[in-house]
């Protein structure tokens, strides 16, 4: 019975046989063109091709896919393929053209909640670090069903998904930002912060501190809406990671703005200054492992109570908050296995001073003298020496 593929085996010793050196090159036969062709075909994928099938799936109503046998895991397999496709910035920009954005941000409405996360996925990794994909979600009105799910979806991942393709949404694209200002999504990341979910909430306070460091003025707008006294309860939270973005926003909040304003955190907040001596006290009993994990921490919580009470923390006095040796210079990495003959050429003087002494011969350019003048010369030199033997014995 004949296998199903390519005759994988058969490919390589043709190849070997028309590569290896041993026969002298020739064209090849029309059979063996067409076989060789139809064996890597049968193994290439049309990227564009496959993205318009996808297409025409994600078109088709939900009704019509079910009554063809068509489930849920099936099409969350396919978003996954999708997701594979747009990796790549042209296809995430192709997706456009060939009809496949429109459909994808429908299925941030998706009855199944697996769905609408998945949506959220694909359009995270459409828009990430891609502005011509970002605009053309914007123009689709993509944002605004993904402010819906981040605000007010009972499924708390398909919150945090949505929160996810916002951030990357929204990143470096001032548009974006000004959408999501101005429809109240600071007030739907005070939500977030409240949320049971660790992950939902690190997402919520990452977006928040690169929104008060793109944007200065926000400062008071957050301040108003009560985030720092939330940022103050996360900020002991058993989690490392929430603990260290809860302190880099308030950190963000208390460094003075280039206008020379700032929000004044350790004025009449006696709580804050009881937050961080908590976590002076947390890292002073830390192993000497735990304390190199907490590099980030300490340094943060240093920052924040210079930035307050205009003083160094008891850390530096404590000796913890550069431990020994992480202000040493890194390695010499490079020198050590990428060392260009140049470098070292330039860090031995001597062989440069040598080089420079020993000059070569310099080579003559240009037809030399024939052998009847070089033959007159020999001899006018020989009679020029002993002329003067002759006078030097006289």
């Amino acid at each position: 019975m004949a296998k199903d593929g390519p005759n994988w085996d058969g490919l390589l010793k043709w190849s070997l046989a028309h590569s290896d050196g041993t026969r002298s090159t020739r064209n090849l036969s029309e059979e063996d063109r067409r076989w060789f062709m139809e064996a890597m075909q049968s193994q290439t994928v049309d990227v564009i091709k496959r993205m318009k099938e996808i297409t025409l799936v994600m078109q088709t109503p939900e009704q019509v896919l079910e009554s063809q046998g068509v489930t849920p895991q099936d099409i969350e397999d396919m978003l996954d393929e999708l997701q594979e496709h747009v990796e790549s910035i042209d296809m995430a920009n192709d997706l456009h053209s060939i009809g496949g954005l429109a459909p994808l941000l429908g299925y941030l409405k998706n009855s199944l909640a697996n769905i609408r996360a998945k949506a959220a996925e694909v359009v995270t990794t459409i828009v990430q670090n891609n502005p011509q994909s970002q605009q053309l979600v914007m123009e689709a009105n993509g944002l605004e069903p993904l402010l819906s799910n981040f605000a007010s979806d009972p499924d708390v991942t398909v919150r945090t998904k949505a929160l996810g393709a916002i951030s990357s949404l929204i990143r470096h694209n001032r548009p974006g930002i000004e959408a999501f200002r101005l429809a109240n999504g600071y007030a739907a990341l005070r939500d977030a912060l409240g949320s049971e979910s660790v992950k939902f909430q690190r997402k919520a306070l990452n977006l928040i501190q690169y929104l008060l460091n793109e944007n200065a003025s926000d400062c008071s707008v957050v301040d108003k809406l009560g985030f720092p006294r939330i940022m103050l309860h996360l900020a002991s939270s058993e989690d490392p990671d929430v603990r260290e973005a809860a302190l880099r926003g308030l950190l963000e909040l208390a460094r003075e703005k280039a206008d020379g304003s700032a929000i004044k955190l350790g004025e009449d907040n006696e709580k804050l200054k009881q937050l961080l001596g908590e976590r002076i006290k947390g890292i002073s009993l830390m192993s000497p492992e735990d304390l190199g994990a907490a590099r980030e921490e300490r340094h943060l919580v240093d920052s924040l109570w210079n930035a307050c009470y205009n003083e160094p923390s008891s850390l530096r006095d404590k000796g913890l908050l550069v431990l020994p040796g992480e202000d040493a210079p890194p390695p010499d990495v490079a020198s050590k296995h990428f060392e260009p003959s140049l470098r070292a050429w330039a860090a031995n003087p001597a062989s440069k001073k040598s080089s420079v002494e020993q000059k070569e011969t310099p080579l003559l350019l240009g037809q030399g003298p024939s052998s009847e003048a070089t033959s007159n010369q020999d001899t006018s030199m020989s009679e020029a020496d002993a002329n003067g033997q002759t006078n030097a014995s006289q």
